[in-house]
C-alpha cells in the first residue's frame, strides 16, 4: 500500500514536487561522486548500473519518461566527473563537480546531436511526419482505409490485414510503424480497437520483420558490422547475416504471436485486458496524454472528394523502390518520395503548392516529440557509454559461460541490458566485437552466437518504453508511449521466454 500510495502521489505530482524531486536527485548525485567516487576513475564496475536501475525506478513509478531520461543521464555525468581529475580529490575538487556536469552534459548533448545518425533520424523522421501528413491530405490514406474496410468486415479481419501490411512493408522499421500505423488507425478506429492493441501489431511486425529479411536496412548494418568485427570477409557479411535467420527465435515468435492473439488462440493478457475493457465500456479509444505523441497532431485532416487509393500506393511504392536502388538508404529514399508527391498531388490539383509547403511544415512539427524522447534516449546511452555499463554485464557474464549455455546468456544479459539502453544498434556496435572473439574461444557455433545478439537487440526495441521503435509506433498509432510498452511487454516477456527455452535447447544440441 505505500508503494502504491506514493505511485499516486507522484503521478499526480504538482510542479513544487516536481522541482523537490530534481534538487534531490542532482544534489544526492553530487554528493555520491564527490564521497564513494575516486578522482581519475574510468572503471566503474558494479555501481555503473545505478543511473539505469535509477531510470526505471522514475519511470515506473511517475510514468514522466522525458524527465526520467533527461535526470537519469545527469545522474550519470555526475559519476563521470571525476575522471578528470587527477591525484585525490579535494573539497575544491568536488566543487567544480557541478561545472563538470554541465559541461560534459552540453559537449555530449552537441556531440549527439551532431551525430551522423541523429542527422539522418531528424531527416527521414521528419519527411516522414511530412510525407504521411500529404498522403492524409491528399486522401490516400483514407481510400486504402475504405478499400480494406470492404475485404476486412470484422475486428480480427482488421487486425489481421494491419499484420499482413506489416509483413509487406518488410524494407526498414521506421517505414514500416509510420506508414503501417498512421494509415490502419482510421480503420481499427472504426472497429473499436483499442490503440495500445493496433500499436502492438504494428510493432510487432516491425524490427523483428527487418531482421529476418536480408533485404532489410538491418540487413545491410548487421550484414557490415559482421565484416567490420571480422567474422565475414569482405562484402560477404549478407551472406553470413543470412546464416543467422533461422536462429533469431525472438524475431520469429514475436511475430508469430500476433496472429495468435488476434484470433484468440492466446489470450490477451496483462495491462492489455484493461485498454480492451475500456473501450469495450464506451471509453476514448487512445489512452489519456495520447495526443501529444500523436503523428497527426490530433488534428482531423480535411478529406478531398473522391478520395483515390492510388495517392497512397504510389508514394509509399516510390518511397521503398527508392530505397532499394539507393543502396537501402532510407534519406534518399524519402526525398525521392517527396518530390514525386509534390509533383503527382499537384497535377490532380487535389493540393496547391501553398498547402504542400503548409503540410510539410506541420508534419514536421508532428514529429518533435518523438524526436525529443529519442535525442534523451541517445543521451543517456552515450553516458552508459562513458561509464561502461554494457561492456560491464557482458564481461560480468562471460565467466559463467559455456559453449552450451553461451546463447541463452548472451540473449539474456544483451536483452536486459538493451531494454534499459534502447539503442538496438548501438548495442550491436558495443557488444558484437566482444561477442564474436569469446564465442570463438568457447567453440559456440557463430550464426548462434550472433543471432543470440540480434535477438536481443529485437527485444530491446521491441519492448524499451524509449527505443526509436516504441516512439515511432506510439506517434504513428496516436497512442502515448507508456501505454504503449506498458501493453505490449507481457505479448513481448512470453516471446522471450521461448527464445531463452529455445536458446537452451539449441545451445546444448549444437555444443
Amino acid at each position: 500500500m505505500p508503494l502504491k500510495r506514493l505511485s499516486l502521489e507522484l503521478q499526480n505530482i504538482n510542479p513544487r514536487r516536481s522541482l523537490t524531486a530534481v534538487v534531490i536527485t542532482v544534489a544526492a548525485s553530487w554528493l555520491f561522486s564527490a564521497a564513494f567516487i575516486p578522482a581519475g576513475t574510468e572503471e566503474f564496475g558494479v555501481i555503473s548500473i545505478i543511473p539505469a536501475a535509477f531510470l526505471i525506478v522514475y519511470i515506473f513509478v511517475t510514468k514522466r519518461i522525458l524527465e526520467a531520461l533527461a535526470l537519469s543521464a545527469i545522474v550519470g555525468f555526475f559519476m563521470t566527473a571525476n575522471i578528470d581529475l587527477a591525484g585525490a580529490a579535494t573539497a575544491g575538487d568536488n566543487l567544480h563537480i557541478p561545472i563538470t556536469v554541465l559541461l560534459t552534459l552540453s559537449d555530449t548533448l552537441s556531440e549527439v546531436l551532431m551525430d551522423e545518425d541523429t542527422v539522418w533520424l531528424f531527416i527521414v523522421c521528419g519527411l516522414m511526419g511530412s510525407l504521411i501528413s500529404l498522403i492524409e491530405r491528399a486522401g490516400g490514406a483514407f481510400a486504402f482505409g475504405e478499400w480494406v474496410a470492404k475485404r476486412a468486415k470484422t475486428r480480427k479481419g482488421v487486425l489481421l490485414w494491419t499484420w499482413v501490411l506489416g509483413i509487406v512493408v518488410f524494407i526498414d522499421d521506421y517505414l514500416n510503424s509510420l506508414t503501417v500505423g498512421s494509415c490502419m488507425a482510421p480503420v481499427t478506429d472504426r472497429k473499436k480497437v483499442p490503440r495500445e492493441f493496433l500499436a502492438y501489431v504494428v510493432d510487432s511486425t516491425a524490427a523483428p520483420l527487418c531482421v529476418l529479411v536480408p533485404i532489410s536496412t538491418w540487413a545491410a548494418f548487421c550484414g557490415k558490422l559482421l565484416e567490420t568485427n571480422g567474422w565475414a570477409p569482405e562484402d560477404k557479411g549478407l551472406s553470413y547475416f543470412i546464416t543467422t535467420i533461422p536462429f533469431n527465435f525472438y524475431a520469429w515468435i514475436a511475430a508469430l504471436i500476433v496472429p495468435l492473439v488476434i484470433i484468440g488462440v492466446m489470450p490477451i493478457i496483462g495491462p492489455m485486458r484493461e485498454a480492451e475493457r475500456r473501450v469495450a465500456e464506451g471509453g476514448p479509444l487512445a489512452p489519456a496524454g495520447s495526443e501529444k505523441i500523436d503523428i497527426k497532431g490530433g488534428v482531423k485532416l480535411e478529406i478531398p472528394p473522391n478520395p483515390r487509393i492510388i495517392n497512397f500506393i504510389l508514394p509509399i511504392a516510390i518511397l521503398v523502390i527508392a530505397t532499394i536502388v539507393a543502396d537501402l538508404d532510407m534519406q534518399v529514399g524519402v526525398l525521392v518520395a517527396m518530390i514525386f508527391v509534390f509533383i503527382f498531388f499537384l497535377a490532380q490539383k487535389v493540393i496547391n503548392a501553398e498547402e504542400y509547403w503548409d503540410i510539410f511544415i506541420s508534419g514536421i512539427k508532428n514529429m518533435i516529440l518523438p524526436l525529443m524522447l529519442m535525442v534523451l534516449a541517445f543521451l543517456f546511452a552515450a553516458m552508459n557509454d562513458v561509464i561502461g555499463f554494457t561492456a560491464f554485464v557482458i564481461e560480468g557474464a562471460s565467466s559463467a559461460m559455456t559453449p552450451a549455455i553461451a546463447p541463452l546468456i548472451i540473449f539474456l544479459v544483451l536483452a536486459a541490458t538493451e531494454f534499459i539502453t534502447g539503442t538496438n544498434w548501438g548495442m550491436y556496435i558495443i557488444a558484437l566485437p566482444i561477442v564474436i572473439p569469446l564465442a570463438t574461444n568457447l567453440g559456440v557455433s557463430m550464426p548462434l552466437a550472433v543471432s543470440a545478439v540480434l535477438s536481443a537487440g529485437v527485444f530491446g526495441s521491441h519492448i524499451c518504453f524509449y527505443s526509436d521503435a516504441t516512439i515511432l509506433t506510439s506517434a504513428a498509432t496516436g497512442c502515448s508511449n507508456f501505454r504503449h510498452a506498458i501493453t505490449q511487454a507481457p505479448f513481448g516477456l512470453v516471446a522471450a521466454v521461448i527464445t531463452a527455452i529455445l536458446y537452451l535447447i539449441v545451445g546444448f544440441a549444437m555444443a
